[in-house]
């Protein structure tokens, strides 16, 4: 029987706002305690969490706690896990939920072992029947859909992103009780010396996209004039990427080519694989193109919404019942024309109406 719930977040790589799979957590934590009737705690973890507190003000939690300062502004796993021991301590707690961020994934682990209590990482939801609360998340690369519950207490619960509709209290001053904690010398040895990431024209992976762009094997395969077009197929892509703010993802076919000494999308990495990777990538649409839509890579789809493919053979895998629409067309012609079109439309919209389409 769950009687307390503590919601644990962290602030955002601008300090002031907690990331969107906090609020989507949020959202679970407040389903969870009306459906148990647990008492709602959040802790919040950042140099300072007062502004993003006021953003979930109004979210019924009884207490909203908080380890702040700049020695919590970076990610560190030893200092995290300490903010995250004195919240929990300071609060008598059966429950604990956390957005499953990088930032937790390393550190709340160890938390569990410091509480003597158990962990869970990649739920996808919670829910409370009777005295026992069950858990959900998937094995074997999405395969198995698994249900299981766990006695030891405190249980702390990572979940992933793109599961809950994401909860925002109402914007009102919070009331946020600090928790002093005191970092000694090894807590503080790991600092972060700078932040490096790829240009915004390079980033290609971007989960919080409105649609997933899937590039199949048949990009690199010989076209109806019998030769390869690799580069063309690069500056197609990325040209629809950059246009459309989607994210990028590709069959394990195509991936596995550089590996072949075959023409590759040299932009395409392990990373962007769909299927078979254990990957769970959600999004409200999906377009995948020259692709035959075996079963594995469909896998990766389990989670799209809507899902369509540009693929000129009629009897590909995804026109048996895979995809919401087929198109049967050649997929040079069809993204060379759709970067046309959003061009034309991003020089009269705002770039954020042209990524919701």
């Amino acid at each position: 029987m769950i009687k307390s719930i503590l919601l644990l977040a962290h602030t955002d790589e601008s300090g002031v706002t907690l990331p969107n799979s906090a609020y989507e957590s949020l959202g679970a934590a407040m389903a969870l305690a009306q459906q148990s009737g647990a008492a709602l705690a959040i802790g919040l973890i950042g140099a300072d969490v007062q502004s993003a507190a006021d953003t979930i003000a109004g979210a019924g939690a009884s207490q909203i706690l908080a380890v702040s300062g700049p020695d919590f502004a970076q990610p560190r796993a030893a200092s995290d896990a300490q903010a995250a021991e004195a919240l929990a301590r300071a609060v008598s707690v059966d429950l604990i939920l956390a957005p499953a961020t990088s930032r937790f994934l390393r550190s709340l682990p160890a938390l569990a072992h410091r509480l003597q209590g158990r962990v869970d990482t990649h739920v996808t939801s919670l829910r409370a029947n009777g005295d026992e609360l069950a858990a959900t998340r998937w094995f074997y690369r999405q395969r198995i859909e698994g249900v299981f519950t766990r006695g030891e207490r405190p249980w702390i619960v990572l979940l992933d992103s793109g599961c809950h509709q994401p909860r925002h209290g109402s914007s009102v001053h919070a009331a946020v009780e600090q928790i002093p904690v005191v970092l000694t010398g090894p807590a503080k040895r790991t600092t972060v010396t700078g932040i490096r990431v790829p240009k915004s024209d390079a980033q290609t992976i971007r989960p919080d996209a409105a649609l997933l762009f899937v590039a199949g094997a048949g990009w690199t395969k010989k076209q109806l004039d019998g030769k390869t077009h690799p580069e063309e197929a690069e500056k197609l892509i990325l040209e629809f990427l950059r246009v459309s703010s989607a994210s990028l993802g590709g069959s394990k076919s195509l991936v596995d080519q550089s590996g072949e000494n075959q023409a590759v999308l040299r932009f395409m990495t392990h990373l962007n694989q769909v299927g078979q990777t254990g990957a769970t990538p959600r999004h409200p649409k999906g377009l995948s193109t020259c692709c035959h839509g075996e079963e594995p890579h469909v896998v990766g789809w389990r989670f799209i919404n809507e899902r369509r493919a540009i693929n000129l053979d009629p009897n590909c895998g995804w026109a048996r019942g895979k995809a919401d629409v087929l198109y049967v067309a050649n997929a040079f012609e069809v993204i060379a024309k759709l970067n046309e079109i959003l061009e034309q439309r991003a020089t009269h919209l705002p770039q954020a109406a042209v990524a919701s389409d």
